[in-house]
C-alpha cells in the first residue's frame, strides 16, 4: 500500500474505541502536564510508561505520543498567562504571548496557539506521507554495519541533545550505556554487573530510570524553586478564544511557515522543538509583514513559533519510528514500550507491523483534533490548575511514579534505586549535565551491542566490516561532522574576535 492508503488504514484503526480513549486521556494528561511548570512531557511519560506495559503496544504508543504532542502545547499556556514557560520550547511564547495577555488579548492568544497547533499537526502529517516513500527504501537497505553506525553514531550525535559541552552530554550517555549492560546477557544468559543482587538480573528498568531522573529530580526542583505567581489571572471564557479577522490574517502565513520550519527541525537530531521555535521566531522577524514590534505583542511572534512547536513534534516521529533513533527522551520511552512488547523500531517496522506504524501516524491526527476539543472548553480549568500549590503537587507525582515503577517488576529494589537515581539526577542537572542523554543511552545501548555482535559475526571478527559499505561511511562522516562542526565554529568565532580586538588595539587614538 502507498502512504495515503496506509494513513487511511491507520485512521480506521485509530478511531477504534480503545485508541480514542487513549488519545483523549493522553491529550488531557499531556496538556495538564504542560500547564504545570517544571514537570514537562518526559516526567509525564515516565509516570504512565509502566502502565502502558499492561496493554497492547499500540495503546501505549498512542498514549505516550498524545502526551508528547499535548504537553508541548500545554507548556505554552503558562507562558502566555503568567509569563512562565512550562518547558524550554515554550520560552518563545513568552516573547509576544504574555504582552498580548497584558493587552487583554489572553483568550485570543490561546486561540491562536490552538489554531497553530492544529494546522501544523495536519500539515506535518501530510509532509510525513510525502517523505515516507523516499525514506523507506533507503532505510530497508540497511544491514548490521549501517545499523551500528546509526545507533552508535547516533549515541555520539545525540549526546549533544541538550546543548552544552561535549562532556556534559557524553558522560551521562556513557553511564546510560553502562546501565544497559546490567542484568542477564541476552546471548550467553549469564548475569552481568549484578554484584550478587539477584533482583538486578532483570536489568535496570527504563521506567525506574525515567521516573528517578525526571520525576524525583523535578520534585526536588519544585521544592527548591517555589516561585510561580498567579496573582491577577483573569477568567477566560470560550468566546474570548476567537481571534479577530485582522489577527487571523496576520497569523495565517506564520502558521504555514512555522509548520514547515518545525518539521524540518523535527527530523534532525537535537532539541528540535526548542530550536524550531527560536528559528521560527527569527524567520518571522525577517519575513513578517511590519517587521517591527516583536516582543510587544505581535501575533506573528506567537503564531509562527507555536506552529513550529507542533510541527517539530510530528516530524520527530519519522526518525524515531523508521530509523529507531529517538531524538528526545520522551520518544526514547515510546520506543522502549515497543521493545517491551517485542516490536522492533526501525526500517522493517512499516513492513512487519504496518498496523502499528500507520495507526500511530493517524493517531497524531486524532490527537490534534482532541487538543482542540479539550482546550477550547477547558481553558478556565487550566488557569485554576496553574494555582496548584507545590505541597499538593509534589506528593502526587511521587506517589504515581512509585506505583508505576513498582508495577513493572514488582521489585522493591527498583524503588530504592529510583530514589538514588533521582538524587543523582538532581545533582547532574544542577551541574548542567544532560540527563536526557543518560535515558537515550540506556535505550540505544542494548541495540549498539546487538548490532556490534551481528557485525563482528558477519565480518568474521574484522572490525573493518563496519566501514565496508558506502552508507556506513557516509553515516560515520555525518557523525564526525556533527561532533567537529561546533568545535570548529567556536574556534572560528574566537579567531574572528581576536582579529577584531587586534585591529582595535592597533588603531591609534583619534583615528578612525
Amino acid at each position: 500500500m502507498n502512504a495515503f492508503e496506509g494513513f487511511l488504514y491507520g485512521l480506521e484503526i485509530a478511531v477504534s474505541p480503545e485508541l480514542l480513549v487513549a488519545a483523549f486521556l493522553g491529550a488531557f494528561a499531556g496538556t495538564l502536564i504542560g500547564v504545570l511548570p517544571g514537570i514537562g512531557p518526559v516526567a509525564g511519560a515516565a509516570v504512565v510508561l509502566p502502565i502502558t506495559f499492561m496493554y497492547d503496544p499500540l495503546v501505549g504508543m498512542v498514549l505516550i505520543s498524545a502526551i508528547y504532542l499535548a504537553s508541548q502545547f500545554g507548556g505554552s499556556i503558562t507562558s502566555v498567562l503568567v509569563n512562565i514557560p512550562g518547558d524550554a520550547q515554550s520560552i518563545v511564547a513568552t516573547f509576544d504571548g504574555y504582552p498580548l495577555a497584558q493587552k487583554g488579548r489572553a483568550g485570543a492568544a490561546v486561540g491562536i496557539m490552538v489554531g497553530g497547533s492544529f494546522i501544523a499537526g495536519v500539515l506535518g502529517i501530510l509532509v510525513v506521507l510525502l517523505t515516507i516513500p523516499i525514506i523507506t527504501p533507503v532505510a530497508l537497505s540497511f544491514g548490521p554495519a549501517e545499523f551500528f553506525a546509526l545507533t552508535a553514531g547516533g549515541l555520539i550525535a545525540l549526546s549533544r541533545i541538550s546543548g552544552g559541552s561535549i562532556a556534559s552530554g557524553l558522560f551521562p550517555m556513557a553511564v546510560g550505556v553502562a546501565l544497559a549492560t546490567v542484568g542477564t546477557d541476552a546471548i550467553h544468559s549469564y548475569n552481568r554487573y549484578t554484584f550478587g543482587v539477584i533482583e538486578l538480573a532483570t536489568g535496570i528498568s527504563l521506567a525506574m530510570l525515567a521516573v528517578g531522573l525526571y520525576g524525583i529530580s523535578e520534585i526536588l526542583y519544585m521544592v527548591e524553586n517555589r516561585k510561580l505567581s498567579t496573582k491577577g489571572l483573569s477568567r477566560i471564557r470560550v468566546r474570548d478564544l476567537t481571534p479577530t479577522r485582522a489577527e487571523v490574517r496576520e497569523a495565517s502565513m506564520p502558521w504555514l511557515r512555522g509548520s514547515l520550519v518545525g518539521y524540518g527541525f523535527g527530523i534532525l537530531p537535537g532539541p528540535s522543538a526548542t530550536l524550531a521555535t527560536f528559528g521560527s521566531y527569527r524567520v518571522e522577524q525577517a519575513l513578517g509583514r511590519g517587521k517591527g514590534g516583536f516582543g510587544t505583542g505581535r501575533v506573528a511572534g506567537l503564531a509562527g513559533p507555536e506552529a513550529a512547536n507542533s510541527g517539530a513534534t510530528v516530524g520527530s516521529m519519522v526518525p524515531a519510528l523508521l530509523l529507531g533513533l529517538p531524538f528526545s527522551a520522551t520518544l526514547a520511552m515510546m520506543l522502549a514500550a515497543m521493545q517491551v512488547h517485542g516490536v522492533a523500531p526501525g526500517p522493517l517496522l512499516i513492513d512487519r507491523n504496518p498496523e502499528l506504524f500507520w495507526s500511530v501516524i493517524a493517531a497524531l491526527f486524532v490527537c490534534n483534533i482532541m487538543l482542540v476539543l479539550i482546550n477550547v472548553p477547558l481553558v478556565g480549568l487550566w488557569i485554576r490548575v496553574v494555582r496548584t500549590p507545590v505541597y499538593l503537587l509534589a506528593p502526587s507525582i511521587l506517589l504515581l511514579g512509585a506505583i508505576g515503577v513498582y508495577s513493572v517488576n514488582t521489585n522493591l529494589i527498583d524503588l530504592r534505586l529510583m530514589v538514588l537515581i533521582g538524587a543523582a539526577g538532581y545533582i547532574l542537572r544542577k551541574a548542567n549535565f544532560s540527563i536526557a542523554s543518560m535515558l537515550i543511552g540506556l535505550v540505544l545501548g542494548s541495540l549498539v551491542e546487538q548490532y556490534f555482535l551481528e557485525g563482528m559475526a558477519m565480518g568474521a571478527g574484522d572490525p573493518g566490516y563496519f566501514l565496508s559499505t558506502p552508507t556506513a561511511i557516509v553515516l560515520w562522516s555525518l557523525v564526525l561532522l556533527a561532533v567537529v562542526a561546533p568545535v570548529l565554529s567556536r574556534a572560528a568565532a574566537r579567531i574572528r574576535g581576536g582579529r577584531i580586538h587586534h585591529t582595535e588595539t592597533a588603531t591609534p587614538k583619534g583615528r578612525s
